[in-house]
Protein backbone atom coordinates (compact mmCIF):
# COMPACT_ATOMS: atom_id res chain seq x y z
CA UNK A 1 0.00 0.00 0.00
CA UNK A 2 0.65 3.41 -0.87
CA UNK A 3 1.07 6.35 1.95
CA UNK A 4 -2.40 7.84 0.19
CA UNK A 5 -3.89 4.38 1.05
CA UNK A 6 -2.22 3.63 3.91
CA UNK A 7 -4.30 6.90 5.41
CA UNK A 8 -7.46 6.49 3.74
CA UNK A 9 -8.01 2.50 5.23
CA UNK A 10 -5.62 3.21 8.43
CA UNK A 11 -8.84 2.61 10.52
CA UNK A 12 -9.33 -0.91 9.02
CA UNK A 13 -5.68 -1.05 9.07
CA UNK A 14 -5.25 -0.89 13.14
CA UNK A 15 -8.16 -3.24 13.89
CA UNK A 16 -7.59 -6.61 15.20
CA UNK A 17 -8.51 -9.44 12.63
CA UNK A 18 -7.81 -6.86 9.87
CA UNK A 19 -4.52 -4.98 9.80
CA UNK A 20 -2.68 -4.66 6.95
CA UNK A 21 -3.23 -8.37 5.43
CA UNK A 22 -6.57 -8.28 5.41
CA UNK A 23 -6.73 -5.02 4.07
CA UNK A 24 -4.21 -6.55 1.31
CA UNK A 25 -6.60 -9.11 0.68
CA UNK A 26 -9.57 -6.69 0.69
CA UNK A 27 -7.67 -4.50 -2.51
CA UNK A 28 -6.55 -7.58 -4.17
CA UNK A 29 -10.10 -9.14 -3.91
CA UNK A 30 -13.40 -9.02 -6.25
CA UNK A 31 -17.15 -8.76 -5.34
CA UNK A 32 -20.07 -9.10 -7.52
CA UNK A 33 -23.33 -7.55 -6.82
CA UNK A 34 -26.28 -8.16 -8.31
CA UNK A 35 -28.50 -5.39 -8.01
CA UNK A 36 -27.99 -1.68 -7.42
CA UNK A 37 -31.03 -1.26 -5.27
CA UNK A 38 -32.01 -0.92 -2.11
CA UNK A 39 -29.80 -3.43 -0.49
CA UNK A 40 -27.07 -2.93 -3.18
CA UNK A 41 -26.84 0.92 -2.75
CA UNK A 42 -25.63 0.37 0.57
CA UNK A 43 -23.73 -2.96 0.01
CA UNK A 44 -21.69 -1.22 -2.68
CA UNK A 45 -21.32 2.07 -0.72
CA UNK A 46 -19.57 -0.09 1.87
CA UNK A 47 -17.38 -2.06 -0.22
CA UNK A 48 -15.98 0.80 -2.05
CA UNK A 49 -15.12 2.69 1.01
CA UNK A 50 -13.59 -0.73 2.62
CA UNK A 51 -10.95 -0.62 -0.70
CA UNK A 52 -12.61 -3.48 -2.60
CA UNK A 53 -10.35 -3.64 -5.60
CA UNK A 54 -12.62 -4.79 -7.98
CA UNK A 55 -16.73 -4.49 -7.93
CA UNK A 56 -19.02 -5.61 -10.29
CA UNK A 57 -22.33 -4.26 -10.20
CA UNK A 58 -25.16 -5.76 -12.65
CA UNK A 59 -28.58 -4.79 -12.60
CA UNK A 60 -31.15 -4.15 -15.95
CA UNK A 61 -32.80 -1.24 -14.12
CA UNK A 62 -32.71 2.67 -14.41
CA UNK A 63 -33.19 5.10 -11.59
CA UNK A 64 -36.68 6.44 -10.34
CA UNK A 65 -37.81 9.06 -8.68
CA UNK A 66 -39.40 6.50 -5.98
CA UNK A 67 -35.97 4.50 -5.60
CA UNK A 68 -34.60 7.65 -3.89
CA UNK A 69 -36.14 7.52 -0.55
CA UNK A 70 -34.01 4.16 0.24
CA UNK A 71 -31.09 3.88 -2.75
CA UNK A 72 -28.53 6.07 -1.40
CA UNK A 73 -26.02 5.45 -3.98
CA UNK A 74 -28.59 7.28 -6.61
CA UNK A 75 -29.01 10.74 -6.73
CA UNK A 76 -31.77 12.77 -8.04
CA UNK A 77 -29.69 14.83 -11.03
CA UNK A 78 -29.01 11.10 -11.82
CA UNK A 79 -33.03 9.85 -12.24
CA UNK A 80 -33.07 7.99 -15.68
CA UNK A 81 -29.74 6.48 -15.68
CA UNK A 82 -28.52 2.67 -15.92
CA UNK A 83 -28.57 2.37 -12.13
CA UNK A 84 -25.38 0.17 -12.39
CA UNK A 85 -23.85 3.73 -13.95
CA UNK A 86 -25.08 6.08 -11.40
CA UNK A 87 -23.96 3.80 -9.03
CA UNK A 88 -20.74 3.80 -10.67
CA UNK A 89 -20.32 7.66 -10.65
CA UNK A 90 -20.84 7.56 -6.85
CA UNK A 91 -18.54 4.22 -5.95
CA UNK A 92 -15.98 5.78 -7.74
CA UNK A 93 -16.46 9.45 -6.66
CA UNK A 94 -16.10 8.13 -3.07
CA UNK A 95 -12.66 5.96 -3.50
CA UNK A 96 -11.73 6.21 -6.75
CA UNK A 97 -8.80 3.00 -5.92
CA UNK A 98 -11.70 0.98 -6.69
CA UNK A 99 -11.97 -0.68 -10.25
CA UNK A 100 -16.00 -0.48 -10.56
CA UNK A 101 -17.32 -2.40 -13.41
CA UNK A 102 -21.16 -1.70 -14.59
CA UNK A 103 -23.27 -4.08 -16.26
CA UNK A 104 -26.94 -3.02 -17.37
CA UNK A 105 -28.33 -6.89 -17.92
CA UNK A 106 -30.31 -9.05 -16.25
CA UNK A 107 -28.46 -11.79 -13.86
CA UNK A 108 -30.13 -15.24 -14.99
CA UNK A 109 -28.24 -18.67 -15.96
CA UNK A 110 -26.96 -17.02 -19.36
CA UNK A 111 -25.00 -14.42 -17.93
CA UNK A 112 -24.40 -15.52 -14.22
CA UNK A 113 -21.92 -18.28 -14.60
CA UNK A 114 -18.99 -16.17 -16.45
CA UNK A 115 -19.37 -13.20 -13.47
CA UNK A 116 -19.55 -15.70 -10.74
CA UNK A 117 -16.42 -17.45 -11.77
CA UNK A 118 -14.22 -14.25 -11.70
CA UNK A 119 -15.62 -13.29 -8.52
CA UNK A 120 -14.10 -14.16 -5.19
CA UNK A 121 -17.72 -13.14 -3.21
CA UNK A 122 -21.40 -12.61 -4.48
CA UNK A 123 -23.48 -10.68 -2.60
CA UNK A 124 -27.39 -11.25 -4.24
CA UNK A 125 -28.82 -7.70 -3.53
CA UNK A 126 -31.88 -8.58 -5.64
CA UNK A 127 -35.25 -8.75 -5.36
CA UNK A 128 -36.93 -11.71 -6.73
CA UNK A 129 -36.84 -15.24 -6.40
CA UNK A 130 -36.25 -16.37 -9.35
CA UNK A 131 -32.71 -14.68 -9.45
CA UNK A 132 -32.05 -15.44 -6.00
CA UNK A 133 -32.23 -19.31 -6.86
CA UNK A 134 -30.05 -18.53 -10.35
CA UNK A 135 -27.59 -16.20 -8.32
CA UNK A 136 -27.57 -19.52 -5.55
CA UNK A 137 -26.77 -22.36 -8.78
CA UNK A 138 -23.94 -20.13 -10.29
CA UNK A 139 -22.31 -19.98 -6.89
CA UNK A 140 -22.42 -23.30 -5.82
CA UNK A 141 -21.51 -24.57 -8.96
CA UNK A 142 -18.70 -22.31 -9.27
CA UNK A 143 -18.20 -22.70 -5.18
CA UNK A 144 -18.31 -19.23 -4.96
CA UNK A 145 -19.03 -17.67 -1.61
CA UNK A 146 -22.45 -16.01 -1.50
CA UNK A 147 -24.16 -13.29 0.87
CA UNK A 148 -27.71 -12.93 0.02
CA UNK A 149 -30.79 -10.95 2.12
CA UNK A 150 -33.83 -9.58 0.88
CA UNK A 151 -36.42 -7.23 2.35
CA UNK A 152 -40.08 -5.72 2.15
CA UNK A 153 -42.19 -3.51 4.58
CA UNK A 154 -40.24 -3.90 7.74
CA UNK A 155 -38.67 -7.14 7.33
CA UNK A 156 -35.83 -8.69 6.19
CA UNK A 157 -33.49 -11.89 5.88
CA UNK A 158 -30.45 -13.17 4.95
CA UNK A 159 -28.14 -15.71 5.10
CA UNK A 160 -24.44 -16.50 3.98
CA UNK A 161 -22.90 -19.87 1.65
CA UNK A 162 -19.15 -19.78 1.96
CA UNK A 163 -17.59 -23.04 0.40
CA UNK A 164 -15.44 -25.19 2.83
CA UNK A 165 -18.42 -24.40 5.71
CA UNK A 166 -21.00 -26.80 7.01
CA UNK A 167 -24.11 -24.35 6.35
CA UNK A 168 -26.96 -24.68 3.84
CA UNK A 169 -27.53 -22.65 0.52
CA UNK A 170 -30.01 -20.37 -0.54
CA UNK A 171 -32.09 -23.70 -2.06
CA UNK A 172 -31.97 -25.29 1.29
CA UNK A 173 -33.70 -22.24 2.78
CA UNK A 174 -36.08 -22.35 -0.06
CA UNK A 175 -36.42 -24.97 -2.75
CA UNK A 176 -36.61 -23.95 -6.25
CA UNK A 177 -39.43 -25.88 -6.53
CA UNK A 178 -41.27 -23.54 -4.03
CA UNK A 179 -44.63 -22.24 -3.77
CA UNK A 180 -43.44 -18.64 -3.68
CA UNK A 181 -45.38 -15.42 -5.17
CA UNK A 182 -43.31 -12.26 -4.90
CA UNK A 183 -43.89 -9.63 -3.18
CA UNK A 184 -42.55 -5.74 -4.32
CA UNK A 185 -41.88 -2.67 -2.33
CA UNK A 186 -43.96 -1.32 -5.23
CA UNK A 187 -46.97 -2.54 -3.99
CA UNK A 188 -46.08 -2.88 -0.06
CA UNK A 189 -44.16 -0.49 0.63
CA UNK A 190 -39.76 -0.77 2.35
CA UNK A 191 -38.69 1.04 5.68
CA UNK A 192 -35.40 2.62 4.00
CA UNK A 193 -33.59 2.71 6.86
CA UNK A 194 -33.99 -1.44 6.77
CA UNK A 195 -32.26 -2.13 3.40
CA UNK A 196 -29.27 0.41 4.71
CA UNK A 197 -28.71 -1.65 7.84
CA UNK A 198 -29.30 -5.09 5.53
CA UNK A 199 -27.30 -4.12 2.84
CA UNK A 200 -24.35 -2.81 5.07
CA UNK A 201 -24.53 -6.18 7.04
CA UNK A 202 -24.20 -7.87 3.77
CA UNK A 203 -21.41 -6.13 2.89
CA UNK A 204 -19.73 -7.16 6.47
CA UNK A 205 -20.27 -10.72 6.21
CA UNK A 206 -18.54 -10.39 2.59
CA UNK A 207 -15.53 -8.34 4.11
CA UNK A 208 -15.41 -10.84 7.10
CA UNK A 209 -14.64 -13.67 4.62
CA UNK A 210 -12.36 -12.16 2.81
CA UNK A 211 -10.52 -11.05 5.24
CA UNK A 212 -10.87 -14.96 6.58
CA UNK A 213 -12.59 -14.09 9.20
CA UNK A 214 -15.98 -16.07 10.41
CA UNK A 215 -19.02 -15.30 8.47
CA UNK A 216 -23.06 -16.04 8.56
CA UNK A 217 -22.79 -19.14 7.65
CA UNK A 218 -25.44 -21.45 8.86
CA UNK A 219 -27.74 -18.88 10.44
CA UNK A 220 -30.52 -17.16 8.83
CA UNK A 221 -30.49 -13.54 10.10
CA UNK A 222 -34.45 -12.33 10.64
CA UNK A 223 -34.98 -8.09 11.14
CA UNK A 224 -37.96 -6.84 12.50
CA UNK A 225 -37.69 -2.86 12.18
CA UNK A 226 -40.49 -2.09 13.51
CA UNK A 227 -39.77 -3.87 16.56
CA UNK A 228 -36.43 -3.07 16.46
CA UNK A 229 -35.57 -6.84 17.00
CA UNK A 230 -32.87 -9.15 15.26
CA UNK A 231 -33.15 -12.82 15.40
CA UNK A 232 -31.15 -15.48 14.10
CA UNK A 233 -31.86 -19.62 13.41
CA UNK A 234 -29.45 -21.88 13.17
CA UNK A 235 -30.34 -24.14 9.71
CA UNK A 236 -28.72 -27.12 9.25
CA UNK A 237 -28.06 -28.21 5.21
CA UNK A 238 -30.62 -29.96 3.29
CA UNK A 239 -29.94 -33.86 2.58
CA UNK A 240 -31.74 -33.78 -0.26
CA UNK A 241 -31.24 -30.00 -1.41
CA UNK A 242 -30.65 -30.19 -5.65
CA UNK A 243 -28.27 -27.49 -6.07
CA UNK A 244 -25.84 -27.88 -2.90
CA UNK A 245 -26.35 -31.74 -2.55
CA UNK A 246 -28.12 -33.04 -5.67
CA UNK A 247 -28.51 -36.68 -5.63
CA UNK A 248 -26.63 -38.81 -7.71
CA UNK A 249 -28.60 -40.71 -11.47
CA UNK A 250 -28.63 -44.22 -10.69
CA UNK A 251 -26.31 -46.18 -12.94
CA UNK A 252 -28.52 -48.23 -15.66
CA UNK A 253 -28.29 -51.66 -14.01
CA UNK A 254 -29.41 -50.12 -10.56
CA UNK A 255 -32.41 -48.77 -12.55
Amino acid sequence: MNDEQLQRYARHVMLDGIGIEGQTRWMASHALVVGAGGLGASALLQLAAAGVGRITAIDPDTVDLTNLQRQVVHTTARVGQAKVESARVALQALNPNVDVVALQARADASTLPPLVAGADVVLDCSDNFATRQAVNAACVAAGKPLVWAAGVTWHAQGSVWWPGHSGPCYACLFPPDAPVQDVACSTLGVFAPLVGLVGTWQAGEALKGLAGLPTATGRLWLWDARQAQADTLQVQPRAACPVCRPQPTPAPNEQ
